[in-house]
């Protein structure tokens, strides 16, 4: 398709204060959810599946145990030491490699199980100690629900077993029955708030602070602003581009045509002239129309995103299918981005990939409009051209993302993803 991709930056390095070591520096998961290093919002991944979340959670449970013996051993015998100013730094010299450890294999848990996703940084001693506490009073009283968990599923067996023997009556069954499921409820619902509670606990620590957090976004819409800057030139020195080699030389041969017809003394030969002169008037108007659509097509403002794709798929060279799926009306900046990005991948299509389709998907999941453009042409796409990376920019202007997948031989998808709120 043309030609169109994402940058990094590693978090504020927080330094530490007296009696600190920092610790060492946690790295970004390949993948998974959360705050990228940049501050970018990134593309949300899929959730992992039930049974790998609930081996994380059981795995944090066995985890606690050994973090409540290291605060024992070591936290306790330390711990007066922490209260003085004079000796907290040997304190907490003695304290961080231990606590290093635990957070480093809570850190590893959270992102093969959870595919949570951090920022690279350093972080003081104080803080992987916080966290560890209050990781392990979660995590043993996670144990001990689940234990509740299993007592109450024993429970159950013996009462299946006692109806069977016919020492439980139906009137009882019913009543243990009705106990039983509303506790099997609030201990579901526990396990799930101590999960949800863990996962903050993860993110307070591991992710960005409230002030990283304004830095990075102040960053990202300093970028954001550059890339609006970008594209409103490439804008211009594109229409620029098109009108001179386009409309205006065939002005010109136009007013040749013209010139040479008034001078000629043969009425058929000037009828002939004039013949061609008019064809050349309706080829200038056509250029101009598909100039003006590539400006900013009308039609986005009276029909709609759907009428603006119908024209796209009745210019291209290529056949072209879509699949509009968008319930209600669209903010009308996402309805020219999201024209904009199928009207030039399309383009790009034609010019470059030498493809037979397109297929063109539109829809809108939650707060999210997805487009996607994919063709069976020859791939090689390049992220960085000049077509893609004004697309990218584009999208980039209203807090989106683009991606491009295009390997060589095909095929190419590119994907926009465009907040609607």
């Amino acid at each position: 398709m043309g030609e169109t991709a994402d940058d990094g930056s590693r978090g504020p390095r927080t330094p530490a204060g007296a009696g600190e070591l920092p610790a060492p520096r946690f790295p970004e998961p390949a993948g998974g959810s959360g705050v990228p290093a940049s501050g970018e919002p990134d593309a949300p991944a899929p959730q992992p599946p039930l049974p790998r979340r609930v081996a994380g959670l059981l795995l944090g449970c066995l985890t606690a145990p050994v973090g409540l013996l290291y605060f024992v051993l070591v936290g306790l015998p330390l711990g007066p030491l922490l209260l003085w100013p004079r000796t907290r730094p040997a304190a907490l010299r003695w304290l961080g490699p231990g606590a290093r450890v635990l957070a480093a294999a809570e850190h590893r848990r959270r992102v093969v199980f959870f595919a949570d996703r951090f920022p690279a940084r350093r972080l003081p001693d104080h803080r992987l100690l916080r966290y560890l506490a209050a990781r392990t009073c979660t995590g043993l009283v996670t144990g001990f629900v689940l234990l509740l968990l299993v007592f109450g599923a024993g429970l159950a067996a013996l009462l299946a077993a006692g109806l069977l023997r016919g020492s439980v009556t139906w009137p009882q069954l019913l009543g243990q029955a009705l106990l039983g499921t509303v506790l099997l409820f609030l201990n579901v619902q526990g396990l799930r708030s101590l999960a949800a509670h863990d996962a903050r606990l993860a993110r307070a620590c591991f992710g960005p602070t409230e002030q990283e957090a304004l830095r990075q976004r102040i960053t990202q819409l300093a970028t954001s602003r550059a890339a609006v800057l970008r594209a409103v030139d490439g804008e211009r020195r594109r229409i620029e581009r098109d009108l001179h080699d386009g409309v205006q030389q065939r002005l010109v041969a136009l007013a040749m045509l013209l010139g040479r017809a008034r001078r000629h003394r043969e009425p058929a030969r000037a009828n002939e002239l004039l013949r061609q002169a008019h064809q050349e008037a309706q080829d200038v108007l056509h250029e101009l129309r598909e100039v003006t659509w590539r400006v900013y097509p009308a039609v986005l403002d009276d029909l709609g995103l759907r009428e603006a794709l119908a024209g796209v798929c009745e210019r291209s060279g290529v056949p072209v299918r879509v699949d509009y799926d968008v319930p209600g009306p669209l903010p009308a900046a996402v309805e020219t981005a999201a024209y904009f990005v199928v009207s030039e991948s399309v383009t790009n299509t034609t010019k470059h990939a030498s493809a037979s389709t397109v297929s063109v998907s539109v829809r809108r999941s939650g707060g999210t409009l997805v487009v996607r453009v994919r063709d069976d042409g020859t791939g090689g796409a390049d992220p960085a051209g000049g077509g893609l990376s004004g697309l990218r920019d584009r999208v980039g202007a209203l807090d989106g993302r683009l991606h491009v997948d295009s390997p060589s031989g095909g095929p190419t998808t590119i994907t926009a993803q465009l907040p609607c709120a």
